[in-house]
């Protein structure tokens, strides 16, 4: 029973029962037992033993001493405490609730009785907990029919806590029993001032409405009792209790699990609306479709490729290569997000990242037709790219200036760049190329452009500071075919380091150009440098494409690796050699 376990609200104004109101014919049986001291003396045999089981009944023949019906059967805890009530009270109004629960309503009826005479004669202060046994022990009388007694109890209760809810319910529906219909209207209508969701108090205003214009005709209102005002702190529509955390979290996650599915509706429709406008080639519809779907799920990677391939088709060929890396960084080792990244970057023209993505492609499925086709295309243009400067991974150049004139001229326009390059000899810290005069200059006195030409110095800095610098000085040691100047960069940068410092310009050409200076500078020199830059080299990134397309310079390669290995030296062995060359050939 709900009332036994929730305080109604409010607090009783008009005092409690006198003593002797509750010595009627449903107490008097106390005296009859033992007498005044006994009247709440709570059997203390274990209602869960094997003691008073009859017939061997199993389990529900559970009885207590005065041969009552089953107790704490269903492993309630029948000495949880109930309020202000001292322990003997509390277990009897317990029984009451699991013998009423049971419908077993005179035995629940004969222990809220005791409760009710052993509260009073106790002498406790606690109107709440009177009011619960009284308006429990009128659920008992209405149950078994007694309208009477049930009104008297309800009374009682609630003269103890005014306006509580079932036991102005409990009353009115004992009225409409005993057909005291305009009683019964009152007290259902405060009922619904008090709570107006409760159902059972409309519907029964509704069926007594009728009945009361059949008997009392269109003055049936001016013969009702007067309808008590609610306060607003008795309405319970009015002041509900916030919700626990337990109750908020729990909207949460409803509210979150409600979310969840219309998102994911929405984004079926609006996938499944982007692949129709891509089968019918409406690319920029499905493009828009496609981001509203990310915007619903931004970590599902199949919409990210699919997004791509209408970039690839709209030529937007740098933002299908943002979204294959979405896809790659989703799935790793997504094969779709590798062949459209591919054309993505055979669009922009960077031939060396198309094929590393084509080669990753038949690395998976070597029967990807489509992505070996491609392959064979790209190494061509990569070929042709590397061939004319490897246009693709554009470099900053030295400019060299060409200055007309007589030799005369010519001389004096250049001597103080030499002597800017002397100073740098004695510095030790470059070295200075001037170009041979061609035929032209040997053979013509005064052709060409108005006399004989005569290029510019290039000074290249032997003493790189950063990644800049370095690929500077090496495109102009390799302009010039210097090889000892490489040697001494090379000699100046550590092996470490080369691999960060070529990231971004590495081509053939000086892929070559290192082996060669390596080879015929180097190697006698200090063979152990030549070990380490090769360890380092081949990490460099995109190198394994750069070293597939030199075919060419694999003897080149093969004889450095050929003298390397030659060599007697405690910092590498023969077979790190052989381990080091299987990398480059």
């Amino acid at each position: 029973m709900g009332n036994a376990q929730k305080k109604p609200h409010g607090r009783g104004g008009e005092g409690g029962p006198s003593p002797h109101t509750d010595h009627n014919s449903h107490g008097s049986h106390w005296k009859n037992r033992g007498g005044i001291a006994e009247k709440y003396k709570v059997n203390q045999q274990d209602p869960t033993s094997d003691k008073g089981l009859g017939n061997g009944a199993q389990g529900s023949g559970r009885r207590d001493s005065e041969g009552a019906r089953p107790v704490g059967g269903d492993g309630s805890n029948l000495d949880a405490p109930c309020g202000a009530l001292p322990p003997p009270l509390a277990r009897l109004k317990n029984e009451g609730n699991l013998f009423f629960k049971n419908g077993q309503f005179a035995d629940a009826l004969d222990k809220y009785s005791q409760a009710i005479t052993g509260f009073t004669d106790s002498g406790l202060d606690s109107p709440e907990d009177l009011c619960v046994l009284y308006s429990n022990r009128a659920a008992c009388y209405l149950k078994d029919g007694n309208s009477s007694e049930c009104i008297q109890d309800c009374t009682r209760s609630l003269e103890l806590q005014p306006f509580s809810l079932k036991p102005l319910l409990r009353r009115a529906m004992a009225y409409e029993t005993m057909e005291r219909y305009r009683q019964a209207y009152v007290d259902y209508k405060t009922v619904l001032q008090i709570d107006i969701s409760v159902q059972a108090a409309h519907d029964s205003v509704n069926r007594i409405t009728r009945l009361l214009i059949e008997q009392d005709g269109e003055q049936w209102r001016e013969k009702l009792p007067e309808i008590p005002l609610v306060p607003l702190s008795a309405q319970q529509h009015r002041r509900e209790e916030p919700p626990s955390a337990e109750v908020l979290q729990a909207r949460a996650e409803k509210a979150k699990q409600h979310a969840a599915q219309k998102a994911e509706v929405c984004f079926n429709s609006l996938k499944q609306e982007g692949n129709e406008f891509v089968k019918k080639g409406l690319f920029q519809e499905a493009l828009r479709t496609y981001s509203e779907c990310l915007k619903l799920k931004p970590e599902e990677c199949p919409i990210y490729t699919n997004r791509a391939l209408c970039f690839l088709k709209l030529d937007m060929f740098a933002e299908a290569k943002q979204d294959c890396d979405s896809a790659l960084r989703l799935e790793p080792a997504n094969k779709k997000a590798f062949y459209r990244r591919a054309m993505a970057n055979k669009g922009l023209k960077d031939y060396l990242a198309c094929s590393s993505d084509l080669q990753e492609v038949l690395q998976q499925d070597p029967n990807v037709a489509e992505a070996e086709k491609e392959l064979e295309e790209v190494t061509l243009l990569l070929r042709q790219s590397l061939a004319r400067g490897s246009p693709s991974n554009p470099r900053r150049t030295v400019p060299i200036t060409e200055v007309e004139g007589t030799e005369d001229e010519d001389r004096q326009a250049a001597e103080p760049d030499r002597t800017r390059a002397a100073e740098s000899e004695t510095a030790e810290t470059s070295t200075t190329s001037t170009s041979t005069p061609g035929p032209a200059e040997n053979h013509c006195g005064g052709g060409g452009r108005g006399g004989e030409e005569e290029e510019e110095a290039i000074t290249i800095n032997l003493q790189p500071s950063n990644a800049y610098e370095f690929n500077q000085s090496l495109n102009a040691a390799r302009a010039q075919s210097n090889l000892p100047a490489c040697a001494e960069l090379l000699s100046r940068v550590p092996p470490e380091t080369l691999p960060v410092y070529l990231s971004n310009q590495l081509d053939g050409h000086t892929v070559s150009f290192i082996m060669q200076s390596l080879d015929t500078q180097l190697l006698q020199k200090d063979p152990d440098l030549v070990y380490q830059h090769l360890s380092h080299l081949h990490t460099a990134d995109r190198f394994s494409v750069v070293v597939m397309l030199l075919k060419s310079d694999h003897d080149q390669m093969t004889r450095l690796f050929d003298r390397l290995s030659a060599v007697d030296s405690d910092a590498f062995s023969k077979n790190d050699v052989q381990n080091l060359a299987n990398k480059y050939i």
